[in-house]
């Protein structure tokens, strides 16, 4: 489902492109003001890439809906799937009983780690899942911390962990594979590089940096890559570059992390390389 994006880009002077570029090379970059530099290769990126390993886990009872749920509707059902999937940290949003963006959202998410085909409804194989769950479980990776965020390319997801206990999952959406015009940078293609890194820097609100339009961005690499809200955040990958996240996690997900400082693992195949 990927699709390119067309963004407008920033100017940058001579000056500032240095600087950029000095920050991204020692990971010093943290400040709004730091100009950033696109399509640097990440000199931290050297952790291999490992796959995802899945286990079951135990969990509160859950009596599955005796229909099939799907986006637009409500009722009681609909909120005990959202108590469910809060409970397995996932984020379905308010818990009201309407089957909105974000319960689907968190749907994706779970379809995704428990291994069903991604629909964002509640069909007989995801009902089944949601009575024995799978939880997501780390890969082991050199210099792995307690405290951590992982993304998943292959199942384009982000987990978040606070002292080795999951704390948030995530559906995300991450580069897209295709090429595009950068204006005076020339062409780049829409890659998530693999590897290991540190937050750097959060930025409120919409910011525009030469990958795109970011809202609440996260960063961690210089200021070029960040996990950040968008309002296109579809099932396959889809970014210039960046872990696109839903708006509604984006507003609270600078919270949950430290800037600088928080690791920042992503790995696995892209689906657009399968």
């Amino acid at each position: 489902m990927a699709r390119t994006h067309t963004r407008k880009f920033a100017t940058m002077g001579a000056t500032a492109l240095a600087a950029a570029a000095l920050a991204l090379a020692t990971g010093t970059a943290g400040t709004a003001s730091a100009a950033p530099v696109a399509f640097a290769k990440p000199a931290t990126a050297t952790a291999p890439v490992a796959k995802t390993v899945t286990t079951s886990v135990a969990a509160p009872a859950y009596t599955p809906p005796a229909r099939n749920l799907a986006p637009g509707m409500k009722g009681a059902d609909v909120k005990a799937l959202q108590e469910r999937l809060s409970a397995l940290k996932y984020y379905p949003g308010a818990i009201d009983g309407q089957f909105g963006p974000d319960t689907q959202a968190a749907l994706w998410a779970f379809q995704e780690i428990n291994g069903i085909k991604v629909t964002g409804t509640v069909n007989a194989a995801t009902k089944k899942a949601l009575v024995h769950p799978r939880s997501y479980k780390s890969p082991a990776y050199k210099g792995k911390r307690a405290t951590r965020i992982e993304v998943d390319q292959a199942l384009e997801v982000l987990v978040l962990f606070d002292n080795n206990k999951i704390k948030l999952i995530s559906h995300v959406s991450s580069g897209g594979g295709y090429y595009y015009d950068c204006g005076s940078y020339g062409c780049a293609q829409a890659v998530t590089p693999n590897g290991t890194y540190n937050t750097t820097v959060y930025m409120h609100g919409w910011v525009t940096v030469p990958l795109g339009a970011m809202y609440n961005p996260v960063f961690f690499i210089g200021t070029v890559y960040a996990i950040h809200g968008d309002t296109y955040v579809p099932v396959g990958p889809a970014s210039h570059g960046c872990v696109r996240v839903p708006m509604d996690v984006a507003n609270f997900f600078h919270t949950l992390v430290k800037t600088p400082g928080t690791q920042v693992h992503v790995y696995g195949k892209p689906q657009w390389e399968k």
